[in-house]
Formats: C-alpha cells, structure tokens, sequence
C-alpha cells in the first residue's frame, strides 16, 4: 500500500498549487480520501474530504480548495488557490474504508512573499 503526495512547494499570497496524491496497493474507488495538513507547533488538521460525490471542506479553506479524484488513475487532488500565509504546512492525504486507514508521508507547502 502507498499514497504518494506531490506538488507541494513555495508560493507567494495569493498563488495556486495543485497537490496530487497517488495511491496504489488497495482498491482506490471504494476508499474515502481524505486531505489534512500540519504546521509547525500544531496539531494535524482536517482539510477536505473526498468520498465520490460526497465533498466537504474545512472552513478555513471553504471557496479557495477544491478537492476531486479521479479513480481510474487512483489519484485525489487539492487545488489550492488564493493562498495564504497561514496555509504554510506540511499537507497528508489519507485513505479510509471502514477501521482501515493509510497515510502519505506528506508534501511541504510553503506560503510566503
């Protein structure tokens, strides 16, 4: 099992970024996925939630994220646009079905002028 994040890096306020999260090793279509992030000194936090035709956003980032996925290529996206400082985390995706969870080791997301 591996969910591989990419796309990640540094961005001025107001920018965009498309992170991607590719999974392999388990039946992608049937997984909810999930985006979190965590920056330094604080806890993981929720981001957006992608379950097919079920999508939810945490409200920091409601209007300015869009999650999608495409399940023939296994992968789940976060479009990031009208970015801030306080955007700057480290961004996971992860996959759940039930008791069964699986994380990415993460991309690095960087906001600042």
């Amino acid at each position: 099992v591996q969910l591989v994040e990419s796309g990640g890096g540094m961005v001025q306020p107001g920018g965009s970024l498309r992170l991607s999260c590719a999974a392999s090793g388990f039946t992608f279509s049937s997984y909810v996925m999930t985006w979190f992030r965590q920056a330094p000194a604080k806890e993981r936090e929720w981001v957006a939630i992608n379950a097919g035709n079920y999508k939810n956003y945490a409200d920091s980032v409601k209007g300015r994220f869009t999650t999608s996925r495409d399940d023939a290529k296994s992968t789940v996206y976060l479009q990031m646009n009208s970015l801030k400082p306080e955007d700057t985390a480290v961004y996971y995706c992860s996959a759940a079905l039930g008791p069964t969870k699986y994380w990415g080791q993460g991309t690095q997301v960087t906001v600042s002028s």
